[in-house]
């Protein structure tokens, strides 16, 4: 079975042209039921650079259908067995105004939108530039 992957490496998501945020903000719990936001932010802004884009988008599928861990390995390989969206689709990137750096073994960290981290990253011509995708066409 092919495998699919979300990862990128040596790349910077930047918000999206369309995000109404104008820095980073902690995506708020929905009437009490975490979101998909939620489990992104609280992976990558507790442990920047730790996990990749595959691990944080397979947790918040496994936290949604609550997975037991026996469980992860099979439902992993399931879950990648097509194509997922990746973080250029992360509400993250779209509505709550973070950029996504990718290293060069494609861990991820999160960056405020107009904090300087956050414009050098943006600026970086080492890295690939890439636009998280707009709410609206």
């Amino acid at each position: 079975m092919k495998l699919h992957t979300t990862n990128y490496t040596n790349t910077f998501i930047e918000v999206a042209e369309d995000c109404p945020a104008t820095t980073g903000m902690v995506p708020p719990l929905k009437e009490n039921n975490i979101t998909a936001a939620n489990i992104q932010f609280e992976m990558i802004s507790k442990q920047p650079y730790h996990y990749n884009s595959d691990d944080v988008l397979f947790q918040v599928f496994a936290d949604k259908n609550d997975l037991s861990e026996s469980e992860y390995k099979a439902a992993r390989d399931q879950f990648f067995s097509k194509g997922q969206p990746c973080f250029r689709a992360s509400p993250l990137t779209k509505r709550y105004g973070w950029g996504v750096h990718n290293d060069s073994s494609g861990k991820i960290a999160l960056y405020a939108l107009g904090s300087p981290e956050y414009e050098k990253l943006a600026n970086d011509k080492s890295l690939q530039l890439v636009k998280a995708m707009k709410s609206k066409r």
